[in-house]
């Protein structure tokens, strides 16, 4: 079974709201929001964004101006420039690409709130101990 890609071609302006359900690369010019959420977005080294993009993959060659949501992993490429945040479990920034922004590499399930507790009850048992019966407690010195 062949996958659908489909191609916006150099000569293509598109202002608005893009959304599909297939793999998509763009060579023109988008503006707006772009929702490919369960396929690929690949942005061609003639393509120029100017949208909040969601995907589940996004592969940069051209430029993106705007945040980068993507379920699975955002590659900016070989001169490939993105300025906004990235919020994707993995990210890969090449070489002489640019980036200009934020990077969100949280996982689904949110492995970082949960180190967060572990460490904040090890802080407030040992604060207790240093001071003596009756003192007035010190936090965050």
């Amino acid at each position: 079974m062949e996958k659908d890609i489909v191609n916006i071609g150099k000569s293509v302006v598109i202002k608005g709201e893009l959304n599909g359900s297939e793999d998509l690369t763009i060579e023109g010019h988008v503006e707006g929001t772009i929702q490919l959420k369960e396929h690929v977005l690949t942005i061609g080294p003639n393509g120029r964004i100017k949208a909040q993009v969601y995907a589940k993959s996004v592969i940069v060659l051209g430029e993106v101006t705007g945040n980068v949501t993507a379920s699975e992993k955002v590659d900016i490429r070989d001169n490939g420039s993105v300025d906004g945040d990235i919020v994707s479990p993995r990210v890969a920034i090449a070489e002489g690409a640019h980036f200009r922004g934020s990077v969100d590499m949280q996982r689904k399930g949110g492995v970082a709130p949960q180190a967060k507790p572990a460490a904040a009850p090890a802080a407030a048992a040992a604060a207790p101990q240093a001071q003596p019966a009756g003192a007035p407690q010190r936090v965050g010195v």
